[in-house]
C-alpha cells in the first residue's frame, strides 16, 4: 500500500472494477429474501447536488448493507425527463445557437432536437452519480420517455379513464404566461414583494343605501386588475354592518355590471374592510367562493397575461355563459397586468372611486422555470379524481402496511390526503408523454392506445377526421407510476413479481404530496397480487430533511452558499469556483455578490476530499427527518479518520504479509489485549446492527468513528507493538491473527459507509486469509457473536487505559516530558487492580514511558507529594520528581498574562455597539466562542498554577 492515502488514485478504478464485473446486479436467489429500493429518478437537465449525495448516501448504504446481508438486492435506477425544465433549456439553447424559437421547428423537429441533446448531455447525472460510489444496477437504467416507460404510462391513463377516474374540464390553474402552460404548485416560488393594498368604492344599486347611509361600500384589493372579471362581493354571514345588504346587488366599477352581495366565511370581518371581491377566474381562493355559490367566471386575460379585448365567460361547470357582456373597456386591451394596474387605478381615481392606498408586502407567485408572475387561468386541462384513490391510500398507511420514519410524518400524509383536490395532470407542452386522446371537430374525445383502438372502440369511420390531443402528461403522472413501470410492467412481470413491493423508498419531506403520497394512489390502483388485493409501492417510507448551509440557510445558487459534491471529492481552485459560479443569466450586481460569498467562505478553494470522506460526513450529519446544517470542518475531520484507517491498515499490513499469522492450525496464544479488542468489536458489531436496522446512521458514523479510531488504532495497535516486539511465537501468531482477523471484519463493516477505502485495503488484506472472492462488497457483514465477549477483560484493559491516561495527566500537569523516565507508585487494597497491574505490567510500564513501577502497602508511606486517584486505586510521583517547579510556574504566569490581554480585547469588540450592529450574526457567534474557549483555557491554566505552587 502507498504511504499515503489519495483516495483521487483508487476511486475511479475502483468504481470502474466494480461495474465491469457486474456486482451491483441482483444475484437472482429467489430463494433467499429480496431487497428493493427505487431511486427517486433525478432530472436529465440536473447535476449531482447536496441534495442527491445526501440521499444517494443513505440508499447507497442500506443496499450494500442488505447485499453483504446475502439479500437478493437491486437498487433500480433512472433518470426523469424533467417536461417543462428540458423544453426550456433545450429551447434556449437552439436559440442561441442556430437563431431560431423552438416553435420554428415545429413539435416533431423540436422533439427530435431535444432527444439529440439528451445524447449529447442527458446522462451527465447518472456518470456524476458514479462519483460518489452509488452502487446501482445500470444496466437496468430507465428514462420515463423511453418506449417501455411511454407505453406503461399510456396503458394507466387509459385504464384510469375507462374506470372513469380521468377526466376533461375547465378550472382554474397555476398559468406561466411566457411558456403558456399550467403548472404544479411545486413549480411555483413565492417571492416576498413591495406592494399596496387599494380601498375601492363599488356603488349599490337600486338605490340601497348601508347602515350609515352611503351609496357604496368599499373594498380592499391588492389586484385591482382583476376587477374587470368580478362576479359578487362577499361579506361575512356575521357581520352586523352588512347584514342587510347580503342577497343585494352591487355595480362593478369601470364596467357597470351588476353583481351580487353574497354571504361567506371566505370573508374577513377583521381584515380590510370586511368586504371581499370574488374573481372566481383569477383567485384561487374566489374560485372556490365561486363554486359554493354558482357564480360564472369570467377570464379577462390571454395566454400571454394580457387583457382580452372580449372575456370569455362560464358558468362552474365550465360551460360558456351569456349571463354577462364580455365587452370590457377598449383602454385596457392589451395590457399585460402591471400595466392594467396602473391605467386601471388612473381611471378609478379619476372616478372618485379610490377612497385611499396603503403600503403592503405581498407574496407574489413566480414561474421557477421562466420567473414571470404566475397567474390563475380558466383552461381546459385534464384531471384525475383522486378521492377514492386517497382513502385506499390512506387506510394502507394507517393499518401499518406502509410505515413512515419519522411516524411524524404520517400526521402530513394524512392532512392533504384527507382534504385532497382532483389533480390537474396535462400541461402545454411538446417534450412530455403526449396524452392519448384523440378528438374530432366536434370536440368529442376518444381515449385509446392508439388511433386504431380509438377507432375500433368507437366504431368511427375513415371519414371522420381525428386529432391527437397537443397536451402532454405532467412529469409528476409518470413519476408517480416509478416503481412498477421501471420493474417492467406491463410487458415483463417476472422482475416486478420479485422485487415489488419494493422495500423502502428514500425522499424529502417537500414531495410527501407531489410524488410519494401520488405514487401510493396509482400503485395500489393499478397493480394487484394474486388475490387482487392492492399492492402498495413500498413498505417502508424513509423521509430525510434538507442540507443547508452552516449558518442553517437554504443552499441557493443566488446566495452564493451552493457547494457542489464534486468538488468536494475532486477538489476545485478558488478561480475554478468562481468561474463556474459566473453565469450570465446572474445580474452583475448578483454576480459580484456571489463571487464575493465564495471568496469568503473559500478563500483557497476547496481540497480534495474523497467520496469517502464526504460520504462519512453525510452520514454523521443525518438526523432522522431533520434538516443538517453543512460543516466543512466535520468533512475535514473524516477526511482525517479516514486517513487514520490508511494507516492503521498498513501498520497491520507491515507486520501480517509474509509472516505467519496463524491460519495454518498452529498453536496461537491471545494476550489480553487481543481479547479486549474481540470483545469490544463484537460489542461494536451488535451496536452497528441495532443502528443499521433502526436507520440511524450518525449512532452507525460515531461506532465506526470511536471503534477504528480510538479503540483499534490508538489503543490495540499501540497494545500490538509491545506483544510484537518482546512476545514468544506463540503470541505473535495469537496478534498477528488478531490483527489481521479485526481490520478484515471491521473493512466489511465500515464497507456501506466507507466503500472505495474499504476495497483498497480488503483487497490486500484477504491474501493473507486466504480469501479467493473478488471482492468486498459481496462478502457476508460481520455478525455478532457472544464467545468473543470477555467482560472482565473489557474492565481490566479500560481500568489500564485509565490508568495510563492519568499518568500522562500528571506528566502535563508537572511538565514532566512524555520520554522523560518516571518512577510511578500504585496503592489499591483492592485485589481485582493488583492483579491488573501484575497481568498488564508490562502495557503500564512501557506505554506510561515508566523507569519503574511499584505497588504499596495500604498506609505504607512514600516520598511522594503528587498524586492522583482513579477507581480503587491512588497514583503517586515520587517527589524527586516534582522539586523544581519554578520554570514552569513562570512560564505559566506568562501564558496567563498574555491570554488575559486577549480576552480584555474581545470583551471590549463584543461590547462595541458598531461591531454588533453591523456584524453578520455568523461572525458575532463565532467571536462569543472563541471568547468562551479563551476562558476556558485561562482557567485551566490558572488550576494548573495553583497545583504546580502547592507541590
Amino acid at each position: 500500500m502507498d504511504k499515503t492515502y489519495n483516495p483521487k488514485d483508487i476511486e475511479q478504478p475502483i468504481y470502474e472494477f466494480w461495474e465491469k464485473n457486474g456486482y451491483f446486479k441482483p444475484h437472482g436467489d429467489v430463494s433467499k429474501e429480496n431487497f428493493c429500493i427505487i431511486m427517486p429518478p433525478p432530472n436529465i437537465t440536473g447535476i449531482l447536488h447536496m441534495g442527491h449525495a445526501f440521499q444517494q448516501t443513505i440508499m447507497d448504504i442500506m443496499i450494500r448493507y442488505q447485499r453483504m446481508q446475502g439479500k437478493n438486492t437491486l437498487w433500480q435506477t433512472g433518470t426523469d425527463h424533467a417536461g417543462i425544465a428540458t423544453q426550456v433549456i433545450v429551447s434556449k439553447m437552439l436559440s442561441e445557437k442556430e437563431g431560431k424559437n423552438f416553435q420554428e421547428y415545429g413539435r416533431n423537429a423540436f422533439v427530435q432536437k431535444i432527444w439529440e441533446w439528451k445524447k449529447q448531455s442527458g446522462s451527465d447525472i447518472s456518470k456524476q452519480m458514479r462519483r460518489l460510489g452509488n452502487s446501482v444496477d445500470w444496466e437496468r437504467e430507465r428514462f420515463t420517455m423511453d418506449k417501455d416507460s411511454s407505453d406503461a404510462v399510456k396503458e394507466v391513463f387509459v385504464r384510469l379513464y375507462k374506470d372513469k377516474l380521468i377526466y376533461r374540464g375547465k378550472r382554474l390553474v397555476n398559468w406561466d404566461t411566457k411558456l403558456h402552460t399550467a403548472i404544479s404548485d411545486l413549480e411555483v416560488d413565492s417571492i416576498e414583494q413591495n406592494s399596496f393594498i387599494w380601498y375601492i368604492r363599488y356603488m349599490l344599486s337600486d338605490n340601497i343605501k348601508t347602515n350609515d347611509g352611503k351609496e357604496y361600500i368599499t373594498i380592499a384589493t391588492t389586484r385591482p386588475e382583476t376587477i374587470l372579471g368580478d362576479t359578487a362581493v362577499a361579506v361575512h354571514p356575521t357581520d352586523r354592518r352588512y347584514q342587510d345588504l347580503i342577497g343585494k346587488s352591487i355595480m362593478v366599477p369601470l364596467i357597470n355590471r351588476r353583481i351580487p352581495i353574497i354571504a361567506d366565511e371566505h370573508a374577513n370581518k377583521e381584515k380590510g374592510t370586511g368586504c371581499v371581491k370574488i374573481t372566481p377566474g383569477h383567485d384561487f381562493n374566489d374560485y372556490m367562493v365561486g363554486c359554493r355559490h354558482q357564480l360564472p367566471m369570467i377570464n379577462i386575460l390571454t395566454y400571454d397575461g394580457k387583457i382580452r379585448d372580449y372575456a370569455t365567460v362560464f358558468d362552474t361547470k365550465g360551460k360558456k355563459s351569456d349571463i354577462y357582456d364580455p365587452a370590457l373597456p377598449l383602454e385596457f386591451h392589451g395590457l399585460e397586468c402591471t400595466s392594467a394596474r396602473k391605467a386601471i387605478i388612473q381611471s378609478l381615481d379619476r372616478l372618485g372611486l379610490v377612497d385611499q392606498i396603503k403600503p403592503h408586502h405581498l407574496m407574489i407567485p413566480h414561474s421557477e422555470r421562466s420567473g414571470v408572475v404566475i397567474e390563475p387561468m380558466l383552461t381546459d386541462q385534464w384531471y384525475l379524481h383522486t378521492a377514492p384513490l386517497a382513502k385506499v391510500a390512506v387506510e394502507a398507511v394507517q393499518n401499518g402496511t406502509i410505515q413512515f420514519i419519522p411516524k411524524q410524518y404520517e400526521n402530513m400524509y394524512f392532512s392533504w390526503m384527507r382534504n385532497i383536490e382532483d389533480w390537474c395532470i396535462s400541461r402545454q407542452l411538446w417534450w412530455g408523454h403526449q396524452i392519448p386522446a384523440w378528438h374530432d371537430r366536434y370536440g368529442n374525445y376518444y381515449v385509446a392506445r392508439s388511433e386504431e383502438e380509438a377507432r375500433k372502440e368507437n366504431n368511427l369511420s375513415m371519414d371522420i377526421i381525428l386529432t391527437q390531443e397537443e397536451d402532454v402528461l405532467d412529469t409528476w403522472f409518470s413519476s408517480s407510476l416509478w416503481t412498477f413501470t421501471s420493474l417492467g410492467w406491463p410487458i415483463s412481470i417476472k422482475t416486478l413479481q420479485t422485487f415489488h413491493p419494493t422495500s423502502i423508498l428514500v425522499s424529502g419531506f417537500d414531495i410527501i404530496f407531489f410524488w410519494i403520497a401520488r405514487m401510493i394512489m396509482l400503485t395500489m390502483h393499478c397493480i394487484k397480487d394474486a388475490n387482487g388485493t392492492p399492492q402498495v409501492p413500498f413498505k417502508t417510507i424513509y423521509i430525510t430533511g434538507l442540507v443547508r448551509d452552516e449558518n442553517g440557510k437554504k443552499m441557493s445558487k443566488s446566495k452564493g452558499n451552493v457547494i457542489d459534491p464534486l468538488e468536494m471529492i475532486d477538489g476545485i481552485s478558488l478561480n475554478d469556483m468562481l468561474k463556474k459560479r459566473t453565469n450570465k443569466i446572474w445580474k452583475p450586481e448578483i454576480a459580484e455578490k456571489i463571487h464575493a460569498i465564495t471568496k469568503q467562505n473559500f478563500p483557497y478553494g476547496i481540497k480534495p476530499y474523497g467520496a469517502d470522506a464526504l460520504r462519512f460526513t453525510l452520514a454523521a450529519l443525518t438526523s432522522t427527518g431533520r434538516d443538517i446544517h453543512w460543516d466543512m470542518k466535520r468533512l475535514e475531520g473524516y477526511r482525517h479518520f479516514c486517513n487514520k484507517l490508511w494507516n492503521g491498515s498498513r501498520f497491520v499490513l507491515m507486520n501480517t504479509e509474509q509472516h505467519d499469522c496463524g491460519f495454518n492450525n498452529k498453536e496461537i496464544i491471545l494476550s489480553i489485549p487481543d481479547r479486549w479488542i474481540l470483545s469490544q468489536f463484537n460489542n461494536t458489531i451488535q451496536a452497528y446492527h441495532t443502528a443499521m436496522d433502526s436507520y440511524r446512521f450518525d449512532l452507525i458514523t460515531n461506532l465506526l468513528h470511536k471503534f477504528i479510531w480510538h479503540q483499534f488504532c490508538d489503543w490495540y495497535l499501540e497494545f500490538t507493538k509491545i506483544i510484537l516486539r518482546d512476545g514468544s511465537e506463540t503470541q505473535l501468531r495469537g496478534t498477528r491473527n488478531t490483527l489481521v482477523y479485526i481490520l478484515e471484519a471491521l473493512l466489511r463493516l465500515a464497507h456501506p459507509i466507507i466503500p472505495f477505502i474499504t476495497e483498497t485495503i480488503w483487497q490486500r488484506i484477504k491474501v493473507i486469509q486466504n480469501i479467493h472472492d473478488t471482492t468486498i462488497m459481496l462478502q457476508p457483514i460481520p455478525q455478532f457473536s457472544t464467545r468473543f465477549i470477555d467482560e472482565i477483560v473489557i474492565k481490566d484493559i479500560e481500568w489500564v487505559k485509565e490508568a495510563i491516561m492519568a499518568i500522562r495527566d500528571m506528566r502535563n500537569t508537572i511538565s514532566l516530558p512524555p520520554n522523560q523516565p518516571l518512577h510511578l507508585l500504585i496503592r489499591s487494597k483492592n485485589k481485582d487492580v493488583l492483579r491488573r497491574v501484575n497481568q498488564n505490567f508490562k502495557l503500564l510500564k512501557t506505554l506510561s514511558h515508566l523507569d519503574e513501577l511499584t505497588v504499596v502497602q495500604e498506609g505504607e508511606e512514600t516520598t511522594s507529594n503528587f498524586s492522583k486517584f482513579i477507581h480503587d486505586a491512588e497514583l503517586l510521583i515520587l517527589k524527586k520528581h516534582t522539586q523544581d517547579n519554578s520554570i514552569e510556574i513562570d512560564r505559566l504566569k506568562k501564558d496567563i498574562i498574555k491570554i488575559e490581554i486577549t480576552i480584555k480585547k474581545m470583551n471590549a469588540k463584543l461590547t462595541n455597539k458598531g461591531f454588533i450592529t453591523h456584524a453578520p450574526s455568523s461572525i458575532i457567534s463565532q467571536e462569543r466562542q472563541r471568547l468562551r474557549e479563551f476562558e476556558i483555557e485561562k482557567d485551566r491554566l490558572i488550576k494548573k498554577q495553583i497545583m504546580m505552587i502547592s507541590s
